[in-house]
């Protein structure tokens, strides 16, 4: 049974290492939607979905990491094939979030089948790109 101090440390020691990153690509994005950079510049979303595959892709990581403390160890190539899982099924999340937006508040951040799936396979490079480069402390 995992204690609810073991369990509060893991989740602060995460947020504190690594959620400035997704934060940050999310507030870049907010930034987009308000001043509608994604109608005025398209081509802008992709490095965006790119940026989220390697952040929350991080995230995950550094989650998974701290993690040990509270499950035990996890083999090295655990812990990155479930953080590119982890990010791929973000991926599809977000992109629901995107189409669920359009129907039901009117934006207009889907431009058609080709580009979801644009947005998914820039975010899974994002998240093979972290994958590849990323180095643990």
């Amino acid at each position: 049974m995992v204690n609810k101090q073991t369990l509060t440390t893991w989740i602060v020691d995460t947020l504190r290492e690594a959620a400035w990153a997704p934060l940050s690509v999310l507030g870049f994005y907010a930034l987009g939607l308000t001043f509608h950079l994604f109608k005025l510049f398209p081509p802008l979303d992709i490095p965006v979905h790119f940026m989220g595959g390697v952040v929350i892709t991080y995230f995950y990581r550094v989650a998974i990491r701290q993690s040990q403390n509270v499950v035990g160890a996890i083999p090295v190539p655990v812990q990155i094939l479930f953080a590119f899982t982890c990010t791929g099924t973000t991926t599809i999340f977000w992109e629901f979030y995107e189409n669920l937006l359009d129907f039901f508040v009117g934006t207009h951040m889907v431009r058609g089948l080709q580009d979801t799936i644009v947005d998914l396979l820039v975010g899974l490079l994002g998240a093979l790109a972290l994958t590849l480069f990323y180095k643990q402390r």
